[in-house]
C-alpha cells in the first residue's frame, strides 16, 4: 500500500468517530483494559535479572478487589471526573497503606487516567490545583509507605506519571480548544461572506432598480402625454397630431436607446455586444430639457459653465436628479407649470435645484405636492396610495451612496423644490484610491 493512499486516515478517522459517538462502551473498554493491565503489574516482578516475570501466587483476593473498585468508576469519567478522580486516588492510598508488607499492586494507574480526564476537560488553572494536591499526596504517601529508600523507582514513579498525566490532559484541552477556535472563526467567515454576498445582492437589484425607474419613467410620461395630445388633436388638426406623434416615436427611440445601455451593463464579460455608449451626465442635460420643453414643459436652465470635469457617479447622479426632478414636475404640477434647473459649482460640492412655480392647472396646489412628497426619507420603500414614492427614494438612494444631502416639499411661494448636495472631494478620493 502507498505511503500516500488515503484509506489508513480514512479508517483512523472512522475508529475516533466511533468513539466519540459511544464514549461509554469506550470508556467500559478502556477500565477493563486498565483492570488487565494492574493485574499483570501485580503478578510481575520488574526486578529480575532477565526482565520482569509472571508470579501466579502473589495475585491475592485484595489486589483484585482493588483492583476492580479503581477501575469501576473510569467508566463515568466523562460526566464525573472529579468524583472519579477522587474514588480512585482514595483507593490508591488504601493499597499504599495496606500493601505495604505484600507485593503492591500499580492501582495508581487508574488515578493517572482519572487526573489526565480532569485536566483535560476542565480550565487550567483547575487543572494546576488538582494535578499539584494529586502529585503531592500520592509521592508523599508512595515515599512513606512505600519501599525503601523513599527515592525507589516505584515512588518516583508514580510522581512522574501523575504530572505526565496532568501536564498531557491540560495539552489536550488546550488544542481542543484551539480548534475549536478555528472552527469558530471559519464558520463566522463563511457566514460573513453569505452576508456580504445577500447584501451585495440586494444593493445591485436597487441599483438595476433605480436605473430601470430614471430611464423608463420620465420617457414613458412624455409618450403618454404626447400620445394624449395626438389622440386629443387628431380629427381637428392632424398637422399637430403628426408633429405630436414625432414626439412619441422619438421618446420611445431614446427610451429604448437607454434602456438596451443600462440592460447591457448586467452582461457578462465574454457576451458578444456590450454598451459602447457612455454614461448621460450634464454635458447632455441640453437634450433631455429640450424633450421636456417639446413635450409641452416651459423649462429655465441656470447651468455656469463647468470648471472641470466631474467625477462620473457625481455626474450620473446629478443627470438623475434632474431627469425625476422634471418628470415630476410633468406628471404633477399641471399643464402651464413652469420650471427652473440651477446648478452651481463649489470646491468641494456640487448642488443641482429643481424648482417648479406650482401654476398648472390639474388638482389643488397643496395636494399635487404632497402627491411628489412620497414617504419620508426613512420610510417604506414602496409607493404611497397615489402611485408615487418610487422615484424619489431612488432619488434619495443615489445622494445618499455619494454621501451627499438632499431636499425635497413644497416652497412657501408655492410649487415644489428638489434641491441636492452632491461632495466632490469625497468621491474623486474614492475614485482615485
Amino acid at each position: 500500500m502507498s505511503l500516500l493512499d488515503p484509506r489508513p486516515d480514512a479508517a483512523r478517522a472512522g475508529r475516533f468517530a466511533w468513539c466519540r459517538a459511544h464514549p461509554l462502551a469506550f470508556d467500559a473498554a478502556l477500565a477493563v483494559a486498565v483492570f488487565g493491565c494492574i493485574l499483570f503489574g501485580a503478578v510481575a516482578d520488574p526486578h529480575r535479572v532477565h526482565g520482569p516475570r509472571i508470579v501466579p501466587h502473589e495475585l491475592t483476593a485484595t489486589t483484585v478487589v482493588l483492583a476492580a473498585l479503581a477501575c469501576a468508576p473510569l467508566v463515568w469519567r466523562r460526566r464525573l471526573p472529579r468524583s472519579v478522580l477522587a474514588v480512585t486516588g482514595t483507593l490508591t492510598l488504601v493499597e499504599l497503606v495496606a500493601g505495604a508488607s505484600s507485593p503492591r499492586a500499580p492501582v495508581a494507574v487508574a488515578a493517572v487516567i482519572a487526573l489526565y480526564t480532569v485536566a483535560s476537560r476542565t480550565d487550567r488553572p483547575t487543572t494546576w490545583r488538582i494535578g499539584a494536591l494529586t502529585v503531592v499526596v500520592l509521592t508523599a504517601s508512595a515515599m512513606l509507605y512505600g519501599p525503601r529508600p523513599w527515592y525507589a523507582q516505584e515512588n518516583l514513579g508514580i510522581f512522574a506519571w501523575t504530572g505526565m498525566a496532568a501536564a498531557a490532559g491540560d495539552a489536550v484541552r488546550s488544542r481542543r480548544a484551539f480548534v475549536d477556535a478555528i472552527r469558530e472563526r471559519a464558520e463566522r467567515a463563511e457566514r460573513t461572506r453569505e452576508e456580504e454576498a445577500r447584501r451585495r445582492v440586494a444593493e445591485e437589484r436597487l441599483r438595476i432598480a433605480r436605473e430601470l425607474h430614471d430611464v423608463v419613467a420620465h420617457h414613458i410620461a412624455l409618450v403618454n402625454v404626447q400620445a394624449g395630445v395626438a389622440s386629443h388633436v387628431m380629427d381637428n388638426r392632424p398637422d399637430q397630431a403628426k408633429q405630436a406623434l414625432a414626439h412619441v416615436r422619438e421618446a420611445s427611440r431614446s427610451a429604448l436607446e437607454e434602456l438596451r445601455a443600462t440592460v447591457g451593463l448586467l452582461r457578462q464579460s465574454d457576451d458578444p455586444r456590450a454598451p459602447t455608449e457612455p454614461a448621460p451626465g450634464l454635458g447632455v442635460l441640453d437634450q433631455l430639457v429640450d424633450g421636456f420643453v417639446r413635450a409641452g414643459l416651459p423649462v429655465e436652465l441656470e447651468v455656469p459653465e463647468a470648471p472641470g470635469p466631474l467625477p462620473a457617479s457625481v455626474d450620473l447622479t446629478a443627470y438623475r436628479v434632474v431627469q425625476e426632478a422634471l418628470t415630476n414636475v410633468h406628471k404633477h404640477a399641471g399643464e402651464g407649470a413652469r420650471a427652473t434647473i440651477r446648478i452651481a459649482y463649489h470646491s468641494s460640492a456640487l448642488t443641482v435645484t429643481v424648482l417648479d412655480d406650482g401654476a398648472g392647472t390639474a388638482g389643488v396646489p397643496g395636494q399635487r405636492a404632497a402627491d411628489r412628497s412620497g414617504p419620508p426619507a426613512g420610510g417604506t420603500d414602496g409607493p404611497d396610495e397615489n402611485g408615487g414614492g418610487h422615484g424619489l427614494i431612488g432619488m434619495r438612494e443615489r445622494v445618499y451612496a455619494l454621501g451627499g444631502t438632499i431636499v425635497t416639499g413644497p416652497r412657501a411661494a408655492g410649487g415644489f423644490q428638489v434641491r441636492v448636495t452632491l461632495p466632490l472631494q469625497t468621491v474623486r478620493t474614492g475614485e482615485t484610491t
